[in-house]
């Protein structure tokens, strides 16, 4: 499902107006990021939890000349699905 996708199913549910759910998912998405790169976690009873994990600098293996890289210490955004969405999708 993409996005323009995802914003019309919500209207519709919802009962709104798509310019309305297209303007509170930008919100929401603007908010998680603000959030996250500020180091702070965003959970959402029920649907889960977004947070940043600290991936540690490691060997890699350049697949085309097979040479040895080290590709460095990064964060990356994780969401972790809250017991009721999991229980949903099983």
């Amino acid at each position: 499902m993409k996005k323009q996708d995802f914003i019309k199913a919500v209207a519709t549910e919802a009962g709104l107006s798509q310019d309305a759910v297209s303007k509170a998912l930008t919100a929401f998405i603007d908010v998680t990021t603000t959030e996250l790169k500020a180091g702070n976690e965003v959970n959402i009873t029920g649907f889960g939890a977004f947070k940043v994990s600290q991936r540690a600098a490691r060997n890699g293996v350049n697949p085309r000349t097979g040479e040895s890289i080290q590709i460095p210490a990064m964060k990356s955004p994780v969401f972790r699905a809250g017991k009721t969405l999991k229980e949903a999708v099983r």
